[in-house]
Formats: structure tokens, C-alpha cells, sequence
């Protein structure tokens, strides 16, 4: 891909696709968009991109390849009473993912993760912040040592913010997020991830390695697992350079 068609990808279209196609040249497995109403009983709609995937990282269902990629309509109502209060919430959206099903682990989905922002769609380094999980030192070196990441862009934050689940019980596990800074200018000191006017978070990483249970409890699961979610809109308004 050229720079010059790399400078064009600002739309929803191009920017799904070049995700999808980044992926599937990394021998990902393409997955159509499942229902918005999920076979399911923890939940009643489609939240995330991972849920038509829930019974493959619990070991319940056959695996439709080691890797797949999808961009998945998904419908949220958890937070709705903050749509149209902040520039970062919608009920319907698109997400775009990539997948591990016992394949690869932490450092190829931040590798490839970092390959696709700044690569493809040619994000600065100086608009990127990464935040992981406080007890995950391995992704913070991994970010830091192999990636070079500055320090100062990676905020270890608790389980309220990095640590993922799809609902109160089943497949979960620590995650690494990137942020997208649209006023460097202000510098890396006090960083507040929580200010909705200078930064949205537009890429999760989930490191999908446990599952809980009704009482809380912590269980592996029989492989390690990665499950991503990047918003369509949000990296759409990030390429087209929009506030809201």
C-alpha cells in the first residue's frame, strides 16, 4: 500500500478494509458480522466483537481458524444515558477486531497493533498514550523495550479500567488500550485518560486468558487468547481530524 492511498484512508469503508486486510495478510481468517441478538443468555444483544466468539475462548465450540478478523455491528445500551453528553459514546456501532484462539499472545497483538496506527493508518507517535493493567509488567516491557515507547505514554491504571469482561461472569482477562491524544501540546504530566476533550481510548487489547465465575473466582482457560476492539467511528473521527 502507498503512502498516497495510505493518505485517503479517512472514511468508514477504507478504514474497515484496510483493517481487514491487514489481518488477513497476517493469515487471519475474515468472519462476517454476526446477529445483533446473540445466542446467548448473559446477554441480550450484541456488545462486542468478541461475543460471537464467547463459546470458541471457553472451549465450548470449535475454533473457526487459530486467527480471525471480523468488523462486527455490535449494539450498546450499559452506557446510553452518555451518548450525545460526551464525543466518545454511540449505541450503534461497528468494531473491529482481530483474534487468537490459542495462537499468538501478547507481543504479536501489540506488534501488529502498533504496525496498523502508525503504519497504515499513519497515526503520530506523539498522539498515541497506551494504558495497561497495574499488574501486567509484561505488556508495560514489551511496550516499552521492543516497541520504544516512551515511559512516560504507558498509564497502568486498575481492573475498573484494564481488565475486560463481557459480563459478570465468563472469558476475561487484562487488556492494553491506546489513546489518542488530540492535544499533545499539553504534555505527558498528570496524564488524565478520564478527559473526554483531549483524549479517546480507540483500540483494546484484551489478553483473554481467564474465565470467571458466578462467585468471582479466576479459572485459566485452556488456551491463552487474544480478543481486540477498535471503533469504527472513533478512528474515523480520529483520520477525518474531527472534535466530535
Amino acid at each position: 500500500m502507498t503512502s498516497q492511498l495510505i493518505k485517503k484512508i479517512v472514511t468508514g469503508d477504507e478504514i474497515r478494509n484496510a483493517f481487514l486486510k491487514f489481518y488477513s495478510e497476517k493469515l487471519h481468517k475474515i468472519i462476517p458480522s454476526a446477529s445483533l441478538i446473540p445466542d446467548d443468555p448473559t446477554v441480550m444483544l450484541t456488545i462486542a466483537g468478541m461475543l460471537p466468539f464467547k463459546p470458541v475462548f471457553l472451549g465450548l465450540k470449535e475454533r473457526p481458524s487459530k486467527r480471525a478478523t471480523s468488523s462486527q455491528k455490535c449494539i450498546r445500551t450499559n452506557d446510553i444515558e452518555n451518548v450525545g453528553v460526551t464525543a466518545r459514546h454511540h449505541t450503534f456501532f461497528e468494531m473491529l477486531g482481530n483474534f487468537s484462539f490459542g495462537d499468538y499472545f501478547k507481543r504479536e497483538a501489540i506488534q501488529w497493533a502498533w504496525e496498523l496506527v502508525t503504519n497504515i493508518y499513519q497515526l503520530s507517535v506523539e498522539n498515541i498514550i497506551v494504558s495497561v493493567f497495574h499488574e501486567d509488567e509484561e505488556s508495560a516491557k514489551i511496550w516499552r523495550d521492543e516497541i520504544g515507547i516512551h515511559p512516560d505514554r504507558i498509564v497502568k491504571l486498575g481492573e475498573e479500567d484494564n481488565f475486560w469482561s463481557s459480563g459478570k461472569t465468563g472469558p476475561c482477562g487484562p487488556c492494553s488500550e491506546l489513546y489518542y491524544d488530540f492535544h499533545p501540546e499539553k504534555g505527558l504530566q498528570n496524564i488524565d485518560l478520564e478527559d473526554g476533550d483531549r483524549f479517546i481510548e480507540f483500540y483494546n487489547l484484551v489478553f483473554m486468558q481467564y474465565n470467571r465465575d458466578p462467585n468471582g473466582k479466576l479459572t485459566d482457560l485452556k488456551f491463552k487468547n487474544i480478543d481486540t476492539g477498535m471503533g469504527l467511528e472513533r478512528m474515523a473521527q480520529i483520520l477525518q481530524k474531527k472534535a466530535k
